[in-house]
């Protein structure tokens, strides 16, 4: 039943025309790709700093919101965009936290703890938790907003599970990271 409320209150406020993350606060720490491989955190309080993930495994997430992709990205050692594919992010009353986050947790088959599945199938296969609040990425639709988490689709997940480690960091941005990745992009999924 919360299910239920959730989608259509999404879909209300979509169908209103408004913009359902307008004049909401930052969640986290705004992150802002400068390169490929650096991002500028702010803090709330405004401080600064620049992290450089060059050398790293990392995977950039730019949430389905405003001035975002809807997209993540897999960024080999090399700085290579190797992957790429569609997610949804959480709709505004849950929205997903931006940051830096190391995986902290791996798990082929999970159900949620906070919202089960009446009918008791997993709900997170492919879980990789990097909050200790229960943010993850993990399988799901990337037609619906969620309720925290990344959902990364059914083809992808895979493959980002299976090179993912507890070294590779997850970066959520609520910027675009496509003028970084598009010549990888083109390079493997050709031009269009």
């Amino acid at each position: 039943m919360l299910k239920l409320l959730f989608i259509l209150m999404t879909i209300f406020t979509l169908a209103m025309g408004r913009d359902p993350y307008q004049d909401l606060p930052v969640v986290g720490t705004e992150t802002r790709p400068i390169s490929k491989t650096t991002f500028k955190l702010i803090k709330k309080n405004g401080h600064e700093r620049i992290v450089n993930l060059k050398g790293q495994n990392f995977i950039v997430v730019s949430v389905r919101e405003r001035g975002s992709d809807g997209r993540f990205y897999a960024v080999d050692k090399d700085g290579l965009v190797w992957w790429s594919g569609a997610v949804t992010s959480g709709a505004p009353e849950f929205r997903s936290p931006s940051g830096i986050f190391p995986i902290i947790q791996k798990k082929r088959y999970h159900m949620s703890t906070l919202y089960p599945e009446d009918n008791g199938v997993n709900n997170m296969n492919y879980m990789m938790k990097f909050t200790n609040s229960g943010h993850a990425l993990h399988e799901g639709s990337v037609d619906w907003m969620s309720h925290g988490c990344i959902h990364i689709d059914p083809k992808d997940v895979p493959v980002i599970y299976k090179w993912s480690n507890f070294k590779t960091k997850v970066v959520i941005t609520r910027h675009t990271y496509m003028p970084f990745a598009r010549y990888d992009l083109k390079k493997i999924y050709g031009t269009k």
